[in-house]
Parts: structure tokens; sequence; C-alpha cells
């Protein structure tokens, strides 16, 4: 699983990081099943919340999410966010999928990690799962695959849609990102299709899995580990 590493927004100027429950209630899926979990950023190092997604935060927000606050109260695994590993020191061969979570913290850092964009197209052409959700999905954007071709182009995939932008501008009272994954997947040929205003979403198109938006992490998470048949 791959999350981004902390920046700082370039619209309204303040810290970014990962969305909590993207990556951890993906993560606590794939371990019920079995799965060993490698949780790693571009860069490496320690990774960040985005504030709104931590349930301790003042705000409320996220308070509802109990299964992110019992990852952060269990010591062993908030420790796997203090040092992550870096992209670069990881090899497609020794793991069966990725899985890119996403947050405020993509849309800012991963346009510009090609380590990121080589990686996934690794993956896809090694015939093994390739999944994003939310604003992780932006990195699929910038993929492309050994003949030339857009990832993304003729498939079918979901994100962080127009209606959910639109009403976090309107939340916010500003534009909070700094471009939108639909219309930029969808000038690539890519169907992108929504299931409804923050509701829970995911769709797979081969090995091609992508998740709508935090909601979505669960059955994200469900579909790589249908996929894998594991």
């Amino acid at each position: 699983m791959v999350v981004s590493n902390p920046s700082v927004s370039t619209t309204l100027g303040g810290p970014v990081g990962f969305w909590a429950s993207e990556l951890i209630h993906a993560w606590y899926e794939f371990v019920e099943v079995g799965y060993e979990v490698t949780i790693a950023s571009p860069k490496g190092g320690r990774v960040e919340f985005d504030a709104l997604s931590d349930p301790r935060d003042p705000s409320g927000y996220s308070a509802h999410d109990i299964l992110s606050l019992g990852f952060i109260h269990t010591p062993g695994l908030v420790a796997l966010l203090e040092n992550t590993p870096s992209l670069e020191g990881l090899r497609v061969e020794d793991f069966d999928a990725i899985v890119v979570a996403g947050g405020q913290g993509p849309m800012f850092t991963f346009p510009q990690e090609l380590h990121l964009h080589r990686l996934l197209a690794e993956f896809y052409e090694a015939q093994k799962v390739t999944a994003a959700l939310c604003h992780g999905v932006c990195a699929l954007l910038y993929v492309r695959l050994s003949d030339g071709k857009p990832l993304l182009a003729d498939k079918t995939l979901t994100g962080f849609a127009n209606v959910e932008e639109d009403f976090a501008d309107s939340y916010v009272g500003q534009p909070v990102m700094p471009f939108r994954i639909e219309d930029e997947a969808r000038k690539l040929g890519a169907n992108f299709i929504t299931g409804g205003l923050f509701k829970e979403f995911a769709v797979r198109d081969g090995r091609l899995i992508t998740g709508q938006q935090q909601y979505s992490g669960r059955t994200t998470a469900e579909q790589v580990i249908a996929a894998l048949g594991v």
C-alpha cells in the first residue's frame, strides 16, 4: 500500500497528508484474510494523516472512525507510519498487488513522483492487481505503458468525483484541489463513473481497481481480494 509523504497545499496553504481511513480500512481487510501488507511512500520516512481524517482532530470530522482510532492507539501499528520504506527500494516481483491510498497530499505530490508512475505501469504490465482510491487515483493519470499509451485510456474507473469536489469547494469557500481527477481522466479517454455523492463505491476493470473516496477503503480492498482470488 502506498501513501503520500507530507506536503503543503498550494491552494489553501496548510499541511496535507494521506487520508487515514483510506489506508487503515483497506489494510484491515487485507490483514483479516491473512495478507502481508507493506505500507510505503514515494520518498520513505514518516507519513502523516490529513488532519480532518484523524479521529482525534478537534473538528470531530472523523470522530466516527473507530477503526482508525484503534490503529492509532495500537503502538505496533502506528509505528508502521514512522519510517515507511521508499518506493525505490521495493521490487514488483516481491508483491502481488499495489494499492494507492488518497487524501489531499497526493494531489500536490503524486504528479511529480515519476518512480510511482513507473511502478504502477510495471505492476499493471506484470499482470498484477493495480488499485487506487479517492485522490490516490490521480497517480494513474500519469502512467504510460510500454507502448506509450496512457494506462487509463479506454478504462472504466472511479475516483474523487466532480460532485464531491464541488461540495468540498463550497464547504471551504474556494477551490481546494489544483485539478480534478474526473476531468483529467476523461481527457485520457477513460470512462469515469461514480456511485453517488460520498457513497461507498469501487469498480474493477480487469486488474485495474479504483475506489471513489474516503468511504470506499473497505469495498476497494474487497475488490482487490476478489481479484487476487486468495
